[in-house]
């Protein structure tokens, strides 16, 4: 998996990378050599997580969550890397984590009396998303978080299982968006107009804010 890339104001000047989630916290171990600390799972000794701090200067982060690294961007992150003595080269992500699905199946959980098990097109894949909300529905057009998106709590979507069913992503309400200006109605939100599935939430915030 590539790695993806997060800053939070509120953690401070520090670069988040990671590219994994769900380790425990007994088989997590760290290493700091200058202004990085790598995060490991123990068990493998493999390199999950990433942070670099005293970032501002180098990148300035337009928001909290998802952030964009460019070509210059990223050779500062490896520079960074390196030059402690890390041997570790961080290649990123990039693309929109928030995104329109289109809903293609629904069927019932048979090992819930709320969830149901979908089948959403993302553009450029379909995956199956467990969903436990009650207007969840064949033919909708939604918005989906794929895994590495950083919910407005800062909670990061990887994939899961719920129920013994594979989960890949999270249909969002516009209340889970931050979104509620737009739309207030319980559950996820269904939108109104027809998008091609793979289009970036930010485009349809903007069609529906004008």
């Amino acid at each position: 998996m590539m790695w993806l890339a997060f800053y939070n104001e509120n953690v401070g000047d520090v670069l988040l990378l990671t590219r994994g989630g769900g380790v425990p916290d007994d088989f997590i171990e760290t290493e700091s050599q200058g202004n990085v600390t790598l995060i490991k799972d123990r068990r493998s000794s493999e390199v999950v997580s990433a942070n670099i701090f005293n970032m501002k200067d180098a990148i300035k982060p337009a928001n909290n969550g998802n952030i964009t690294l460019t070509e210059a961007d990223l050779e500062w992150v490896n520079e960074q890397i390196q030059a402690v003595g890390f041997d570790l080269t961080i290649d990123v992500d990039n693309t929109p984590k928030f995104v329109v699905g289109y809903v293609e199946e629904v069927e019932a959980h048979e090992d819930s009396d709320h969830l149901s098990i979908t089948q959403t097109d993302i553009g450029d894949e379909v995956v199956q998303i467990v969903c436990g909300a009650s207007n969840i529905d064949e033919d909708q057009y939604v918005i989906v978080a794929k895994p590495g998106a950083v919910m407005p709590n800062g909670a990061i979507i990887w994939p899961g299982e719920l129920r013994g069913e594979a989960s890949n992503g999270m249909i969002c309400s516009t209340s889970e968006l931050g979104l509620s200006d737009i739309d207030d109605m319980p559950g996820i939100w269904e939108l109104e107009d027809e998008f091609e599935p793979g289009t970036p939430l930010e485009e349809v915030v903007s069609f529906y804010r004008g």
